[in-house]
């Protein structure tokens, strides 16, 4: 798995010349709508993140709340605080149930569509990074689906498909075994599918990702709650 300092060893070999470390922290972003944008942090203003206009950082993807996530100075650190959003926000691929202070290269999700880096004032780390394309991605439309870039060819079987998309759909929250059921096997009772069988659907959805990406577990298991699914 590639991971942020990766990238920051990778961006000052090429530029070490011309590379001035931040005088603030700041965010950058990982994956997303655009992978070199960067803000600036202020101690003295909060900033918040969502899907309205009215946040600093505003995120189109409806798994985003309109006020998902904010990021305030307290005392000695920067604070990550979750405003109760729909989907929660994971930082260090954690979720995050109380204010979480950010350390240098922390990097926190939200929805499953963006990951943002914290870089903390004076730290040797690039402005942009020369991004590869990673993680999982799919199209309602046309139920297909990309690992890496790369697309899942054969595609998914239907129960694949829809085991996927309604783990999607979920934005990184826990999905039920009964959920799974109602979205891969609509016109069955809860009865009348075992677990075994719901757990065979994962391990085979599990083995197809694995084709493209065996460095990282997308279905992630909860248990005695059900399966998430995490993305890079």
């Amino acid at each position: 798995m590639t991971t942020i300092q990766d990238h920051q060893t990778a961006f000052l070999s090429h530029h070490s010349s011309s590379y001035n470390a931040p005088e603030t922290a700041m965010l950058v972003m990982q994956q997303g709508n655009d992978s070199t944008r960067t803000w600036p942090l202020n101690r003295n203003r909060p900033l918040t993140i969502g899907r309205s206009d009215e946040c600093d950082i505003m995120l189109e993807d409806r798994q985003v709340s309109r006020f998902h996530a904010r990021i305030s100075w307290d005392k000695d650190n920067y604070l990550l605080e979750d405003l109760g959003s729909k989907n929660g926000t994971h930082v260090n691929g954690q979720l995050a149930l109380s204010p979480v202070p950010l350390q240098d290269g922390d990097e926190f999700q939200i929805g499953l569509r963006f990951k943002i880096a914290f870089i903390d004032a004076g730290a040797t780390a690039p402005l942009t990074f020369d991004r590869q394309i990673t993680g999982l991605r799919l199209d309602k439309e046309t139920r297909q689906v990309w690992v890496d870039g790369l697309l899942v060819d054969p595609p998914l079987s239907l129960p694949q498909y829809r085991l996927l998309e309604v783990l999607w759909d979920a934005g990184g929250s826990v999905v039920t075994r009964d959920d799974i059921i109602d979205a891969v096997w609509p016109k069955e009772s809860i009865e009348g599918i075992s677990e075994q069988a719901i757990d065979a659907l994962v391990r085979r959805l599990r083995e197809r990702l694995a084709d493209i990406d065996r460095e990282f577990r997308y279905i992630v298991t909860v248990r005695g709650h059900g399966f998430r699914l995490d993305n890079r």
